[in-house]
């Protein structure tokens, strides 16, 4: 099932499996602004990455001395069916709660609420919320993140790498890189992204090894900038220690995705509780967490 949010500029919606948004379209323009999840490049829109960021080494990791499996990329949130707790035209709210097969291979008791609103005051943002809860008796270890995919080239002609990605106010940002046979985290380089007035073009290759990750809360605010570079689209993400900005070489988009947590590192052999960028609950803790995307009015 899916639940639409409406105003005078976007219809969003929003599916119960995953809690996911699947579709942002923009009235104005007459426009699709989330990728269209096609099978054949990247079958995803905007999935919710918990309770893991990408992948954990060897598909396993270690608590109490107790290995677990965790096969899937990015945990298990983003193919499970959420639970419609609240549902109008301005936001929706889903709910996941743990389960004896999810202990399995997450052993923690957890509820995890999302929801999606329209902005009142500025009708072409959209505010993402999570909250998350420690229902057990023992502190909880998660990562959480976003993953929205967004489409470019809407106009005939264009081409992805006519846009530009815009870090407001920055002069050069450093990114860890994944080793991309592996997908994890080569620890013993970095590189640096040097920008031209804040901005970036998009390059045909520069997710050729995956994902460019950029840690320690470089990125509050980051954008995709239209060929003119007017906005185009705005994420923002206060307080997110993690930001990955990610496409397939061969897709017509691109993924700005805030986190809480990343995917291990090469050849990682530690427990969970030592995993770069983990999160901790304590017993009956609740964490809120928020970003917002504003889709801009396209230039004509």
């Amino acid at each position: 099932m899916v639940h639409i949010l409406e105003n005078e500029l976007l219809k969003v919606t929003i599916a119960d499996k995953g809690a996911e948004l699947t579709h942002v379209y923009d009235k104005e323009s007459k426009t699709e602004r989330i990728w269209s999840a096609d099978p054949e490049i990247w079958n995803r829109h905007a999935p919710i990455l918990f309770p893991f960021v990408g992948k954990t080494f060897n598909n396993r990791y270690i608590y109490k001395k107790q290995t677990y499996q965790m096969k899937t990329q990015h945990g298990f949130a983003r193919d499970m069916e959420f639970t419609c707790i609240h549902s109008d035209k301005q936001s929706v709210t889903h709910c996941l709660k743990s389960t004896p097969e999810t202990k399995e291979i997450y052993p923690f008791d957890f509820e995890l609420y999302v929801t999606h609103s329209l902005n009142e005051e500025n009708t072409r943002t959209l505010k993402i919320q999570w909250e998350i809860k420690n229902t057990g008796k023992e502190p909880m270890y998660y990562s959480i993140g976003g993953h929205p995919g967004f489409c470019t080239s809407l106009k005939a002609g264009e081409k992805r790498e006519y846009y530009y990605l815009e870090f407001p106010d920055k002069e050069k940002l450093e990114y860890v890189l994944l080793n991309p046979a592996t997908g994890f985290v080569i620890t013993d380089k970095k590189c640096t992204l040097t920008l031209e007035n804040g901005f970036y073009p998009i390059k045909k290759n520069m997710f050729d090894n995956d994902a460019l990750i950029f840690e320690n809360t470089q990125i509050e605010t980051v954008r995709i900038a239209s060929p003119d570079k007017t906005p185009f689209i705005t994420l923002t993400c206060k307080g997110f220690p993690y930001v990955g900005i990610w496409s397939k070489p061969e897709g017509e988009f691109v993924c700005l995705e805030p986190w809480f947590g990343r995917t291990d590192n090469d050849n990682y052999s530690g427990t969970l509780e030592e995993k770069p960028g983990i999160q901790l609950l304590k017993i009956n803790e609740t964490k809120q967490i928020e970003y917002q995307i504003q889709f801009h009015q396209i230039s004509k």
